[in-house]
């Protein structure tokens, strides 16, 4: 029997804005792993980002495009970033393919989820469509309504494979396929804090420790494709580290890589002994959750971190010899005003990192997407939009003035030290 041939697909981005922040299709590639003994792979990656820095991270192609009607109040030019839509329609052409396994990354990203299917569907019409990933798992309806054929929620792999008749097997994610130069690693699933804006505890509710000697085989597959910078995807990279993040690096961790931590530390959790191993395993930049220096707001929304334990972790960083500390700060949530957001930056400059700011998203089934009806219709995936919503929470002029503020800190940061 010949073994499927499956095409994989990273679709392009409309957004406002887009950067290639370790943005890479693990979970795609993870699947595809899986299936690497029974079927064979063609990639399509939309998203390649040009000019990297010796991170790894750049910018991607973008061009203007029209602006969807539920954005047109808003004065912001709209994108669409990634490879031009012609070189997936040449290769549509050139190929012929059994299925097409579609990631999908954040809810109002989907019209290049649309663009993708609508392509599919007219040169492929034969094909069978999945989507998988976060659209698909937050927003399942909306997604089906797109026109695949399947969508897949969360790990829900058994119907996948029931459709194309394979039997899976283990492997590492099929990173060979994939761009070098970065690569993403999970040594946990899921969170076991429920922060009120997070969808981490909607589409995985249980926290799970990876077995060590899977994450090690993936590190080793990504040093012999000559990764150099790891970024960790991990939601609580610190909870349990005695049994996931310490006896990783203890193991695992080769010369010539630089690790990097995207999704925010949980600052609580960092003390000498974890400072330390970090800094000693190349773990090149850290990113701190601060979200707020607001005592009740922080107690509102879960208590994850206190700004004393944050203090704390930055002190700690500081002297296991980490040189890139930034945090995470929130912009427009519905519970925030401006003068909190402004209080938090100078907070965080005082204990001397880099500022961040992360505009709030309403996210569907999280208790502050709940609350946020009055600015979102969040049967509308693009309502979830982070950089319209804080537009019309805050105003335009209001959210520029913010963005201004975190400018000048940062220069100051840069320029004292």
């Amino acid at each position: 029997m010949a073994q499927l041939h499956v095409l994989l697909v990273n679709p392009p981005i409309y957004d406002f804005t887009a950067y290639d922040f370790w943005l890479r299709p693990y979970g795609m590639l993870r699947v595809a792993g899986q299936m690497r003994s029974v079927c064979r792979f063609t990639y399509f990656n939309f998203l390649v980002s040009e000019a990297r820095d010796s991170w790894g991270r750049g910018r991607f192609r973008d061009e203007i495009v029209a602006k969807p009607a539920h954005f047109r109040d808003l004065p912001r030019r709209y994108r669409r970033f990634g490879r031009p839509r012609q070189q997936f329609r040449d290769l549509l052409s050139a190929e012929r393919f059994d299925a097409v396994l579609v990631q999908t990354g954040m809810t109002y990203w989907y019209q290049g989820v649309s663009e993708v299917i609508n392509d599919v569907r007219e040169l492929h019409a034969h094909s069978l469509i999945v989507l998988g990933g976060t659209y698909a798992s937050l927003c399942s309806a909306h997604a089906r309504s797109l026109g695949p054929d399947l969508v897949i929620k969360g790990d829900a792999l058994q119907v996948l494979w029931d459709r194309l008749g394979i039997q899976p097997g283990k492997g590492p994610p099929l990173w060979e396929v994939a761009e070098l130069g970065v690569g993403v690693i999970k040594l946990t699933e899921g969170c076991p804090f429920r922060c009120t804006y997070c969808s981490v505890p909607v589409t995985r509710p249980e926290f799970v420790v990876r077995p060590a000697e899977d994450c090690v085989e993936e590190l080793q597959h990504l040093v012999r494709l000559g990764v150099r910078n790891v970024a960790f995807y991990d939601d609580a990279l610190l909870y349990r580290a005695e049994e996931a993040l310490i006896p990783f690096l203890r193991k695992a961790a080769p010369e010539n890589i630089s690790f990097h931590t995207p999704n925010a530390l949980n600052a609580r959790f960092i003390n000498s002994q974890i400072a330390e191993l970090m800094a000693q395993s190349a773990v090149r930049s850290f990113f701190l959750g601060l979200e707020s220096s607001s005592s009740d707001w922080l107690s509102g929304t879960g208590g994850k971190v206190r700004p004393r334990e944050f203090v704390e972790a930055v002190s700690i960083l500081r002297s296991a010899g980490a040189e890139s500390i930034s945090a995470y700060i929130m912009v427009g949530h519905p519970d925030s005003d401006p003068r909190q957001v402004e209080e938090t930056m100078q907070f965080a400059h005082d204990v001397g990192v880099r500022i961040m700011l992360a505009e709030f998203a309403p996210i569907p089934g999280t208790a502050d997407g709940a609350r946020s009806g009055s600015w979102a219709d969040l049967e509308e995936p693009l309502a979830h939009n982070k950089t319209a919503f804080a537009i019309r929470r805050l105003g335009f002029d209001r959210v520029n003035q913010l963005k201004s503020m975190c400018r000048r800190l940062n220069e100051s940061l840069e320029k004292h030290g």
